[in-house]
């Protein structure tokens, strides 16, 4: 089932990294940095205005893998790591998508790694994610084969 799928991307979605959306993010991860959310702060940063924390990018959409069912309950989010190249910018656009890069099986638990990337319209790679997706024996006992 998910051999046929590595390597496979879903189609880029339109994402904007909305201020008010920064805000309430930073808020509920508890990173009061005004880098994020003072405009003033961000005027005079090296960037000239205000970036999102690093981990925003887990609120965009990404679109969907055609052909790729998980289950919709009972997944665990093993591991997630960020590289970017710059800092995401607010108001900007940042066009997503996703790939099934790789999975393996580990004491009867499946590990399903997928990569997100971020672009701008021109196709340059802000930032790339990978995400590590746990299902436990008991939940894939469930899933179509």
């Amino acid at each position: 089932m998910l051999q046929e799928l590595i390597g496979k991307r879903s189609n880029k979605v339109k994402n904007q990294v909305e201020r008010g959306m920064v805000k309430k993010f930073a808020e509920a991860i508890g990173d009061p940095n005004p880098i994020f959310i003072d405009e003033d702060i961000g005027k005079q940063s090296v960037y000239g205005q205000n970036i999102a924390p690093p981990t925003f990018p887990r609120v965009f959409d990404y679109g969907e893998l055609t052909g790729l069912e998980l289950p919709k309950k009972g997944l665990i989010h093993g591991e997630q790591n960020y590289h970017y190249s710059r800092p995401l910018l607010i108001g900007e656009t940042v066009y997503c998508y996703t790939e099934l890069s790789d999975y393996y099986e580990k004491k009867g638990m499946l590990f399903v790694v997928m990569k997100g990337h971020g672009e701008t319209l021109e196709e340059e790679t802000i930032f790339t994610s990978e995400q590590i997706i746990i299902i436990t024996e008991t939940v894939r006992k469930g899933m179509k084969s």
